[in-house]
């Protein structure tokens, strides 16, 4: 029996689709512009990306969990919770840490694993960041999926595991992330443009009251300066909406409504204000906070730099969150890490290690791109960032572009 052939345009398309299907999911749209989408004058050079991944090798994933409305049950939701990764080395670099540092700005918050990277020098494995209560879970997660991809157990069995708090918009006492949605954040790591805003670990999270959550920047030195990269990704949930600062102009001052608000009548445990038209307050109500939150900071860089000197890196995203109008308030959690991808195989037992080392008086412009790149991720994840409504119908705004553009305007910033 002769079996007839199919047309050739048949088997073209057949090509195509079995083609996509081995090709990785593309991240989702990202639908509201980014900081220079609006051709906000920021200083410093961007590299191709404008995003942490502009360091080569360097590859994010993230997993984001939303579901449910209404009043909190908890262990139910309203779930608005995620995990974000960050390899320095990609997913296969399992046997080739980084050099690395950090700083904490204000302490009251979390990121694991910091005893052995500073008594080490080095950060073993990927940056997972989640929110507050889910930290257990990721950490034992996280060990797991390393220990599959064959990561040495001695360095990485204290891994690095950072967040920040959602309880305003999340069922935080629910412990809705599960170790396969840590694994599906580590497994779908690739480098290329990073999803910013309502997006894993930020899915939930409050940035100077407004929406926030995942945002990230770069800055590519000169070539007398080396032509070095530095990238920064962040997570933003903390700072008060009065100090909230773009190029130096009191943008928060300028936008006082849209503060967060409760859409149901009977709002539930958190106590938010009712929303009324457009977002305003209702007259007489708390309208600013106490600016508590907390912020963490990914910094990366190709520049050959020791841990020392990554130390002194990660302290000065500092000045970027002060820039934006952050002031490391008591219940903050600000906490940063600074890693360079420079030096491969520094870890290597092989008697002695040549390294190359940037001398420090060559780091001002180092300094420059991080303070720079900071700012300009902080305000990309509330740009980014949808309106959310959450658990107990608490409402936070996004960051309104339009008028962001105006206050600028206004104060001859733009």
């Amino acid at each position: 029996m002769r079996i007839p052939r199919p047309p050739a345009r048949r088997l073209i398309w057949l090509a195509a689709v079995l083609a996509m299907a081995a090709l990785p999911a593309l991240a989702p749209a990202q639908t509201r512009p980014r900081a220079r989408d609006l051709g906000i004058p920021l200083p410093g050079t961007p590299g191709p990306l404008d995003a942490i991944t502009d360091v080569a090798g360097i590859e994010v994933g993230h997993a984001t969990l939303i579901s449910g409305s209404g009043k909190r049950v908890r262990g139910k939701g309203p779930v608005r919770t995620g995990v974000t990764a960050v390899f320095p080395r990609g997913k296969t670099g399992s046997s080739d840490p980084v050099f690395a540092g950090r700083f904490a700005l204000n302490g009251n918050g979390e990121m694991t694993g910091e005893h052995w990277m500073a008594e080490s020098g080095f950060l073993w494995g990927p940056v997972v960041i989640t929110n507050t209560m889910s930290i257990g879970v990721t950490y034992a997660a996280s060990v797991a999926w390393m220990l599959r991809h064959g990561y040495d157990p001695f360095n990485f069995s204290t891994p690095v595991i950072a967040e920040t708090w959602d309880g305003t918009l999340n069922d935080i006492e629910g412990m809705h992330v599960k170790p396969e949605d840590v694994d599906r954040a580590m497994d779908s790591a690739v480098g290329g443009r990073v999803p910013e805003g309502d997006v894993g670990g930020g899915t939930g999270m409050i940035c100077h009251r407004f929406k926030g959550g995942i945002g990230t920047a770069s800055r590519k030195l000169s070539a007398e300066a080396g032509g070095y990269t530095v990238g920064v990704l962040v997570q933003c949930n903390y700072g008060k909406r009065s100090r909230l600062q773009v190029l130096g102009a009191p943008v928060g001052r300028e936008l006082t409504d849209l503060l967060p608000c409760n859409t149901l009548a009977d709002p539930g445990e958190e106590r938010l204000p009712k929303c009324a038209t457009a977002g305003a307050m209702v007259p007489g109500t708390p309208s600013d906070g106490t600016g508590g939150g907390s912020i963490i900071i990914i910094i990366a860089t190709d520049a050959p730099l020791m841990p020392h000197q990554l130390d002194r890196l990660a302290r000065r995203a500092a000045l970027g969150v002060g820039r934006m109008g952050g002031l490391g308030e008591d219940s903050s959690g600000d906490i940063f890490l600074a890693f360079s991808t420079a030096n491969p195989g520094a870890a290597v037992d092989t008697g002695t290690v040549k390294l190359t080392i940037l001398p420090n008086d060559r780091m001002n412009p180092l300094f420059e791109a991080t303070v720079d790149a900071t700012e300009e991720s902080i305000l990309n994840a509330m740009l980014a960032a949808e309106t959310m409504t959450g658990a107990d119908g608490n409402r936070a705004y996004s960051l309104p572009a339009d008028r962001l553009v105006a206050a600028l305007r206004k104060y001859g910033r733009m």
